[in-house]
């Protein structure tokens, strides 16, 4: 089980966003997929932590890019009319998700 979670955890934060951008961004998908997956800068909140990493840790609600409040922002940043911001926006959007997916899965063993 702490494969499968391991591979959903990084697939999902490096692989999936291309495939994101390849939905929402089909002419210039590449490039999209490299803004999605920058998102996962949103992990830099982690070196605020201590100790910084922690297994049995959910990030959601407990680091501050990994808050509600942050993901109110990441909302709000898709009305904004540049590609590359809503670009990211759903990149951190997606980043929350899999996060959020990953401490349902700790819950597993």
């Amino acid at each position: 089980m702490a494969l499968l979670q391991i591979a959903l955890h990084y697939g999902g934060h490096w692989l999936v966003p291309f495939l994101i951008a390849r939905v929402l961004w089909a002419k210039n998908w590449l490039r999209a997929g490299l803004v999605v997956v920058s998102a996962n800068l949103i992990d830099l909140d982690h070196l605020l932590a201590d100790p910084m990493f922690d297994p049995d840790r959910c990030s959601i609600g407990f680091h501050p890019l990994h808050g509600w409040l942050a993901a109110g922002v990441y909302c709000a940043m898709l009305l904004v009319p540049k590609w590359w911001v809503r670009a990211f926006a759903v990149g951190a959007l997606w980043h929350l998700a899999v996060d959020l997916g990953d401490c349902g899965m700790q819950n597993w063993s």
